[in-house]
């Protein structure tokens, strides 16, 4: 009996001790700059116009054993936005396009992570842009994780969504060619 009993507790605590086995939370290093929010739209057909958001914060959980229980939490100050042009900067925040002045965030909230391969996964969630939430998909990959020389622990990803303008009530036609934004994510958190 008591050799059942032992055997039954070492049980219990290996498989208490592997529910245990959790993703490691991260925070967005903003503080350190090493992260950024990235979008791109044709200008007419004729090239590119880049830009980013100044402001954003935000953290994840990652485990590399289990990306799929990964999240993310994302809060993104809309009047940060730069496209290195003043006056293009003050149009975008107008109700044309970001409607700032309602709406001075964005949110995305993650709400499934499914791997697609080594080190990528599809990172599903409801992102809030100019007051109207939809889901989307953000094709991410893994860059890597590891020490910093400042005694902490870090890891990195990179992500990519193509999101249509009108899906978020923006309603400025900007011609056929410019009817999509690229947004392109590069973040880089430090272990909590």
């Amino acid at each position: 009996m008591l050799k059942k009993t032992l055997a039954a507790l070492a049980l219990g605590s290996v498989l208490f001790g592997a529910g245990q086995a959790m993703a490691a939370d991260y925070a967005i290093d903003k503080k350190g700059q090493h992260a950024f929010v990235n979008f791109k739209i044709s200008h007419l057909g004729y090239s590119w116009l880049y830009g980013t958001f100044k402001d954003f914060d935000g953290s994840f959980s990652f485990d590399d054993k289990n990306p799929e229980a990964s999240k993310v939490s994302v809060t993104l100050n809309t009047t940060s936005v730069d496209t290195n042009h003043a006056e293009r900067d003050k149009h975008i925040r107008s109700a044309d396009f970001l409607n700032v002045s309602k709406n001075p965030t964005a949110t995305f909230e993650s709400t499934s992570v499914k791997s697609t391969g080594e080190g990528a996964a599809d990172i599903t969630g409801n992102l809030t842009l100019n007051g109207v939430t939809k889901p989307v998909v953000i094709a991410a990959k893994f860059i890597g994780q590891g020490d910093d020389p400042w005694g902490g622990y870090r890891a990195g990803f990179e992500g990519s969504t193509t999101l249509k303008l009108k899906d978020f009530d923006i309603q400025k036609d900007l011609g056929p060619a410019s009817q999509e934004v690229e947004l392109i994510i590069s973040v880089e958190g430090v272990r909590k």
